[in-house]
């Protein structure tokens, strides 16, 4: 990889800024001042360091973020903020998106990264990653809907959802549950709940696959997994 393309996904600014330091005499590679920006180095085994800081190269990045309310899942938005919106601006470079989408008003567990075919794996219909959502909803829940659930439920443009596996936390004029999925077509669980005559007023997502919620996360916090969650992914 070209020394400057290794600089400036590492975060150390744009091609003419690094530039700039190698003329201050500021960038090494194996303890070797450098003098051309382009040269090119070996990323996983050149040791590279910038004003005497060693700089470690990572391709990808992992990131769970508490989403609040009022955000949307996207990268850029002309009238909403948007998640990317809520990552320091030191992780920018990496070129997070986020993998799958919750609702504006939908909270909970949302997984950034740039690896595509992480994200292909957890996304791709046929791997059937199952997310959990917690969700309050107006009517009473019963039975009778964890069966409608478990067969699948016709939404309001016809399509006929996989199983889904309801449990009834509380029932009641609001009640509470928890709803596993495989799927994720847009405003899911509001409109499986609609078609049973029942109203979400609020939906959060605790997990996706084997990736739990970290509850310690406040909303619109985030941080990388850890290798282990990575793992499970």
């Amino acid at each position: 990889m070209r020394l400057d393309k290794f600089l400036a996904h590492t975060g150390f600014g744009t091609r003419r800024e690094v530039k700039i330091l190698v003329k201050s005499k500021a960038i090494q590679v194996n303890e070797v001042v450098v003098k051309d920006s382009s040269m090119h180095i070996k990323e996983t085994t050149d040791q590279v360091s910038v004003y005497g800081e060693i700089v470690k190269y990572k391709e990808f990045i992992y990131l769970m973020l508490n989403k609040p309310a009022g955000v949307v899942s996207a990268t850029e938005d002309s009238r909403d903020r948007t998640v990317i919106d809520l990552l320091d601006v030191d992780v920018h470079h990496f070129e997070p998106y986020p993998v799958g989408r919750l609702d504006k008003d939908t909270v909970g567990l949302l997984l950034l990264t740039n690896d595509g075919a992480l994200t292909h794996r957890l996304l791709s219909p046929n791997k059937d990653v199952p997310k959990v959502y917690f969700a309050k909803v107006e009517g009473l829940v019963d039975e009778s809907d964890i069966q409608a659930f478990a067969d699948g439920v016709t939404l309001d443009d016809g399509y006929k959802t996989k199983p889904g596996i309801l449990n009834i936390l509380s029932n009641g004029s609001i009640s509470e549950i928890e709803l596993s999925i495989t799927e994720g077509k847009f405003h899911q669980v509001k409109r499986m709940f609609e078609s049973v005559g029942k109203k979400v007023v609020y939906l959060k997502r605790l997990s996706m696959g084997a990736l739990k919620l970290d509850e310690s996360l406040a909303e619109g916090t985030y941080r990388e997994l850890t290798e282990e969650e990575l793992e499970s992914l």
